[in-house]
């Protein structure tokens, strides 16, 4: 099923609203966390093994309720790579729920100190058995679609697309690893060389408070 279909495209849009509008169920409203500790790393992030690995050429069927593991609160410490300025640290926050029998997962994210918040949304393609990971970033309200297509391999979500840089090919992927019940972690990276090296610009160590 392609983004295209006129059913999907209203469903994408129905969400992207709901969460925007702040529009989730009553779990999401819980009580807010207590402040974070300041987060200040002396040591850049490392790649896990899932980023590194050779670009995927099979993707393993996707299933309902995989990403369950994100349902509820969370605080995140943060570390993305700033051109030329070398790697910044900062506090996020999270609220998580799943809908439609876990073919949809929805996440708020939240950074105050960067005054940015947005909405991830991932997808099941029932038809195609594959995940697609969507965001919105609040400031345009825009779904930025297609989303990235990913599964789960070996315990860690990839999640990876194809595009150009500056006229050159480059692969785009993002890794959920390090699942457990109370915490989890994602990395962003890119590859300008077919998926022999990666180059990671974002790191986010989850931690469950609700």
């Amino acid at each position: 099923m392609s983004t295209d279909d006129p059913d999907r495209r209203e469903l994408l849009q129905t969400l992207a609203s709901m969460a925007l509008a702040g529009a989730a169920p009553a779990a999401s409203a819980a009580a807010a966390p207590p402040e974070p500790v300041p987060f200040h790393p002396t040591e850049a992030p490392e790649a896990g093994p899932a980023m590194l690995r050779p670009p995927m050429r099979q993707r393993s069927p996707g299933r309902p309720g995989q990403f369950s593991f994100l349902d509820g609160h969370w605080r995140i410490r943060q570390q993305r790579l700033r051109a030329g300025l070398g790697w910044d640290g900062f506090e996020g926050e999270a609220s998580c729920f799943s809908i439609l029998g876990g073919l949809a997962s929805i996440e708020e994210l939240r950074i105050p100190a960067r005054r940015f918040s947005g909405m991830g949304l991932r997808l099941l393609d029932v038809q195609q058995s594959q995940w697609s990971d969507f965001w919105v970033g609040a400031a345009s309200g825009v779904l930025v679609s297609p989303g990235q297509p990913g599964s789960f391999e070996d315990g860690a979500g990839i999640f990876e697309y194809e595009d150009q840089d500056q006229g050159r090919p480059v692969i785009y992927r993002g890794v959920w690893d390090r699942i457990t019940p109370r915490s989890c972690r994602w990395q962003q990276g890119s590859s300008h060389d077919g998926g022999r090296s990666w180059a990671l610009n974002w790191s986010m160590d989850w931690e469950r408070v609700g």
